[in-house]
């Protein structure tokens, strides 16, 4: 049985052997820099939470994501069409956290956004590890996506890593599911199981760096009949563990730290992203980008998710290297100071 995050004060740090039933960080011993401990009010600033729920098939990519920085909440969904390069673009962006709510259970629970006629919706259900999407827009643009750890036997990496000096952060991921759901836009109909559509998922909350950037991998697909997925970073999560690993038909493979190589004043070049033990050796090619630049003085970002196609090899320790050939998937380059 899951116990909460958060014992005698203290996180469970590390590679979890199962999600907590609940982040109660409220009870974490939060102390500033010096020592001393913090309200409760100071808890809950300080404290952030984003869900991402992704989709990629060769017909058509999309995903959302939700993140409550306590000062905003900030919620973005695309659309993106391979064969035309269409794509489809919606941002939401609203104070001290007006008209959303955020479950600190990430197993069981609801994160939403709903405003201007805009709605979108991350589930998370126990009963089944079923993990739910739905995005409505003004425009009448529908996607209800979902999937279930439970019915493809898939292990989530479940990690607790410490961040700067008083903080840590937990995150919960997965990739390389088969997908079903449907989705109505001005890009056409698609019924997501018919096209061999593929998701991956991220839950991730704790007391995280004030100012900190990241670079990030991932896919989900079937490559020769195997499903494949993979979460792969540079930057978060790494203070003695890593969160890098891939799924090979549900496997979980633990992987060492990545190295991600690109061009900064021209990110739409190819990337190298490869691991220091050799698992890991792939390259990128950009397609398409969904970024944005903020420099507000107490806040800023600097955000790039670029989607393309990945080639290369992951090469498990106990087994058989896969080839991955034009697999769609996504970078992202990031910086951001909450």
């Amino acid at each position: 049985m899951s116990q909460p995050l958060i014992h005698n004060g203290r996180p469970q740090l590390g590679v979890l052997s199962q999600p907590p039933s609940r982040v109660n960080f409220l009870d974490f011993d939060y102390r500033s820099p010096m020592g001393k401990r913090r309200a409760n009010w100071r808890k809950k600033w300080a404290f952030h939470q984003f869900q991402y729920f992704g989709v990629i098939s060769e017909q058509l990519i999309g995903g959302c994501a939700l993140a409550d920085l306590r000062w905003s909440t900030v919620g973005f969904f695309y659309l993106y069409q391979p064969s035309t390069g269409q794509r489809i673009e919606k941002r939401l962006k609203l104070p001290l956290g007006l008209a959303s709510r955020f479950s600190k259970v990430p197993d069981n629970g609801v994160c939403e956004i709903a405003a201007a006629g805009v709605r979108m919706r991350l589930e998370n259900h126990s009963a089944g590890r079923r993990k739910r999407l739905l995005v409505e827009l003004a425009d009448g643009t529908r996607m209800d996506a979902w999937f279930s750890e439970e019915q493809h036997q898939f292990n989530p990496m479940c990690i607790c890593t410490r961040a700067a000096v008083n903080g840590w952060v937990y995150a919960q991921k997965v990739a390389g599911v088969p997908c079903e759901g449907q989705v109505s836009s001005a890009l056409g109909d698609f019924d997501l199981a018919a096209i061999g559509a593929y998701a991956h998922h991220d839950w991730s909350a704790g007391f995280m760096r004030r100012e900190t950037w990241w670079n990030w991998a991932c896919t989900s697909g079937l490559a020769d009949g195997v499903a494949v997925g993979f979460n792969l970073s540079c930057g978060v999560n790494e203070t003695s563990i890593t969160e890098n690993c891939y799924w090979l038909d549900g496997q979980l493979h633990k992987v060492d730290g990545c190295f991600f190589e690109f061009d900064q004043d021209d990110v739409l070049k190819p990337w190298r992203v490869h691991s220091a033990d050799g698992q890991v050796e792939l390259s990128f090619t950009p397609a398409g980008m969904h970024g944005e630049q903020v420099n507000a003085l107490l806040v800023a970002s600097r955000f790039k998710q670029i989607f393309g196609r990945f080639n290369g090899v992951l090469t498990p320790n106990d087994g058989k290297p896969v080839q991955l050939k034009e697999f769609w998937g996504f970078v992202e380059d990031q910086y951001a100071k909450w």
